[in-house]
């Protein structure tokens, strides 16, 4: 795929970092010349100097012929400008915008083709808002992902000695519980030459402590596999009440907002914020439960008079890594049961796996599932990039019937696919049923034919009335067909015999992107489905 990225900030690094690794074409446009030559000196892309909304550079980049336009500039009209004349000039096919601002509202005309020309918005700190907040709804959890809309739920999360699922194998953790609807889908162990080794999740494969383990399940017991992976018996359960949000501006604000908008007057939150008009600001838009501070969180005698060890949950959000590292493992030692730390290297964020804190976020983790969607091919519904960036789980929808899909109508166990391919689970019925078109000639149903829908002249039972002999000359309309029930969704573990529907809805979790375009092909339908 031919992609154009406008912008080479943070955003746009994070996405060109994901989407150079899959073998796309692709070109990144900004005006600074010394970040693009970073750029192409550390990935297979190129640069091109210029203003994008300049139709010349734009041409130079190579608009007349791409796929794709990701325009992620620091400016909302900058890159809403962009996405219009990519339209309107070179027709580029999909325009993705990356924007701040809430006056711009998705459907809204404004945005449509003739206005603006945008497919898509991406909003970062919405979606790193929605990210933080099922963290602390799961505390136990270093990831959660939903899929099938929130039926279904990838969890990851570090495996606890003495915890119920701990030191067993998938088989053993099967056979103790299987009322618990969940399934195993990667193991991550660290050993002494790597630091986090991919494990198969076979049968015979025991958890041990300290693996990082991602389990699929139905969003009502994620809380429950979570509990049984994480905490030993005897323990007391791990809940999230007293929250403290270090800096982190508009993400600190909406985080804020939405965890009292969720739970009114459950949680206990502080905003600490460094910059004397920026915790003004706050104090002003967040509910009067919500204390706000003027402070530096690396001020220990700060975080002793605020009792940081009585803090379920601290969230470092700036944008200084240093500064978050530093946040968090201060408040770590002091006492704080639980904390994150955002960071945007990734360098920084692999070196933070096995330290002190427990979870170390890189904010492109959580805003490339949006945009990842529009790059992948076939009927893909969600797509969640982990591990860095280097894993993925992939939400795919069976499409067509035996004759024009390699997938449905056959069993699981006759799907080709890669060996490190898991199957995870499949949300059946969110799809419409089909009803097959049945020819005038054909065959009607036996419950059709003990029902008539209408009885002819002189077959007319004892207690009816003959027709009029004029109806009789009017050709008698086709029965119209009986409208099929509508059917719950469900959640399928599969397995070797379980047969494949269309509008079956599959999650896979992929452990290399490289994968990716295996699974794509599997479930592509020949022409003639359209």
């Amino acid at each position: 795929m031919k992609i154009i990225i406008l912008g080479a900030g943070r955003i746009g690094q994070a996405v060109a970092d994901s989407l150079v690794l899959e073998r796309n074409d692709i070109t990144v446009i900004d005006t600074n010349r010394a970040l693009l030559q970073e750029l192409e000196s550390r990935y297979d892309l190129r640069g091109v100097v210029g203003d994008g909304i300049d139709p010349s550079v734009l041409a130079e980049a190579g608009a007349d012929d791409t796929d794709l336009l990701i325009a992620c500039a620091s400016a909302d009209e900058t890159n809403l400008a962009c996405c219009k004349i990519a339209h309107m000039v070179f027709r580029i096919p999909v325009r993705i915008a990356r924007v701040r601002s809430n006056a711009w509202a998705e459907g809204s005309a404004v945005l449509g083709p003739e206005g603006f020309a945008v497919d898509q918005c991406l909003r970062p700190e919405d979606s790193l808002t929605r990210y933080l907040s099922k963290l602390v709804e799961f505390p136990q959890a270093m990831q959660v992902r939903e899929f099938a809309g929130g039926r279904a739920v990838l969890t990851a999360a570090r495996a606890r000695a003495a915890a119920p699922m701990c030191s067993r194998t998938i088989a053993e953790i099967r056979a103790l519980h299987p009322e618990v609807p969940m399934r195993v889908v990667a193991i991550y162990r660290r050993f002494a030459d790597q630091p986090d080794r991919f494990v198969p999740s076979e049968g015979n494969t025991r958890i041990e402590p300290d693996d990082e383990v991602f389990v699929l399940t139905t969003r009502e017991r994620a809380a429950e596999v979570l509990t049984l992976l994480t905490k030993p018996v005897e323990a007391p359960t791990a809940t999230v009440r007293r929250i403290m949000i270090v800096d982190g501006g508009v993400v600190a604000q909406k985080l804020a907002l939405q965890l009292t908008q969720q739970r009114k007057g459950y949680y206990r939150i502080k905003v600490v914020e460094s910059q004397r008009e920026a915790s003004m600001e706050l104090s002003a838009k967040l509910p009067e439960d919500v204390l706000v501070f003027h402070a530096e969180a690396t001020d220990e005698d700060f975080l002793e008079q605020e009792n940081i060890e009585e803090v379920d949950l601290l969230l470092a959000l700036s944008d200084d890594d240093e500064r978050n590292i530093m946040t968090s493992l201060l408040a770590k030692r002091m006492g704080a049961k639980r904390v994150l730390a955002l960071i945007n290297q990734r360098s920084y964020a692999d070196l933070m796996h096995g330290t002190q804190i427990d979870i170390a976020l890189t904010p492109a983790q959580a805003m490339l599932g949006d945009l990842l969607t529009y790059v992948r091919h076939g009927d893909v519904q969600a797509v969640h990039s982990l591990r860095r960036g280097v894993a993925e789980a992939l939400e795919i929808v069976a499409r067509g019937d035996k004759k024009t899909s390699q997938v449905v109508g056959r069993t699981v166990g006759e799907l080709r696919l890669p060996r490190d391919v898991h199957i995870g689970l499949i949300v059946r019925g969110l799809e419409p049923p089909v009803l097959a078109q049945r020819s005038p000639a054909a065959p009607q149903p036996e419950a059709e034919r003990d029902t008539p829908a209408r009885t002819a002249p002189g077959n007319a039972p004892d207690n009816a009335a003959a027709a009029p002999q004029a109806d009789a000359d009017i050709a008698a309309e086709p029965p119209e067909p009986p409208a099929l029930a509508p059917r719950l969704p469900e959640v399928i573990f599969p397995h070797r015999d379980t047969v494949i529907e269309s509008g079956d809805h599959f999650v896979f979790f992929l452990p290399h992107k490289r994968l990716v375009r295996e699974v794509e092909k599997a479930f592509s339908v020949k022409p003639t489905f359209f």
